[in-house]
């Protein structure tokens, strides 16, 4: 038995020397070659003149994007060889825009390249943690990094840097003047109001009770808004009216957000889901749940159009509705809060 032993302990040192064997290292890393800047002070001038010059001309290119959204007008075309018909404001603010910061980057790609320092060091795979010790190093070795990196010597370099990227910024500010006036109060009223209509959406027809049985549901909006589109020359008031107009019986009709909003069982809510305002149709007849295609947030129509379901926070709008002398169903108000998504202003 101790041969057995003796003889199998003598099988496991030979392992253990292979596998230290595979662990020492058997290639050496070739020459370091110096570079041409690091040896010829006329080529490391050569370089940071090359790259000033890309951050200057990313400084340039950056005013050249603010004066071409200022100068070309928004109703300029322009052909675009393989890409069709642009716009030329979009064109030359995208085209100088993407110049500047591709030429901020190779200016970076050749500072580093041909004048910041070229060394191959080795280290040792060490713990992932870091002493007090290891941090201060650190920091040091940042220090030290920023001086030999020329940052601090080579001022020219520093200060065509520093001008590209402080005008970097620039265009977005230009261009947020884009965004337009705000919109007040706009958000808050609808062209819906006392006495006015109810027309199908897309026909324009006029809508009776009688038109509807139950289980019905009707896209609509107001009957002047074609009027206020063709006199403003916008879709503004578009996007705030659509409603839908759904009959159910009056026992199962719950709740509603106002005495009398309803008409014999028909009630009207806005169209836009108040999550992100996707426009919703999906109708559950038996359950009376309106459901927005985006989300699936899910309204209760029975029940004043309270969420059961889904991102939404707030129910849907309702629309007062009642009809007028000759038959014809009409909103009694507008809307009593802003319909769609919430707003920072909304309160």
């Amino acid at each position: 038995m101790s041969n057995e032993l003796e003889h199998e302990g003598s099988s496991i040192l030979p392992v253990q020397q292979t596998s230290t064997e595979v662990n020492t290292p058997v290639s050496v890393l070739p020459p370091h070659v110096l570079r041409r800047a690091d040896i010829d002070p006329i080529a490391a001038t050569r370089a940071e003149r090359q790259v000033s010059i890309m951050f200057l001309l990313s400084a340039l290119f950056t005013l050249l994007a603010i004066v071409s959204f200022i100068a070309i007008p928004v109703d300029q075309y322009v052909r675009v060889p393989g890409a069709g018909v642009t716009q030329a404001s979009n064109l030359a603010v995208g085209f100088t825009l993407g110049m500047a910061i591709l030429l901020i980057g190779l200016g970076a790609i050749h500072w580093a390249k041909k004048l910041m320092p070229d060394e191959e060091v080795t280290d040792s795979r060490h713990s992932f943690s870091s002493s007090k010790e290891i941090r201060q190093s650190v920091m040091e070795e940042i220090r030290l990094g920023g001086q030999e990196s020329g940052f601090a010597t080579r001022k020219i370099v520093r200060r065509s840097l520093l001008t590209a990227l402080a005008l970097l910024p620039l265009p977005a500010v230009v261009l947020a003047l884009d965004f337009g006036p705000t919109p007040k109060n706009e958000l808050r009223s609808t062209l819906w109001g006392k006495g006015v209509r109810l027309v199908t959406d897309p026909t324009g027809r006029l809508l009776r009770p009688e038109d509807f049985q139950v289980g019905s549901l009707v896209s609509a909006h107001p009957e002047n808004l074609h009027d206020w589109e063709e006199e403003n020359h916008n879709l503004n008031a578009r996007a705030k009216t659509p409603i839908l107009v759904v009959r159910m019986s009056p026992e199962e009709l719950r709740s509603t957000q106002g005495e009398g909003w309803d008409y014999q069982g028909i009630v009207a809510f806005s169209k836009v889901c108040t999550h992100v305002g996707c426009p919703i149709a999906l109708y559950e007849h038996r359950t009376h749940h309106l459901l927005c295609p985006c989300h699936q947030s899910t309204f209760d129509l029975a029940d004043s159009a309270n969420v059961v379901f889904g991102p939404a926070a707030r129910r849907l709008p309702q629309l007062p509705i009642s009809v007028d002398s000759e038959g014809y169903l009409i909103a009694q108000s507008d809307f009593q809060e802003p319909v769609g998504p919430s707003f920072w202003e909304r309160g």
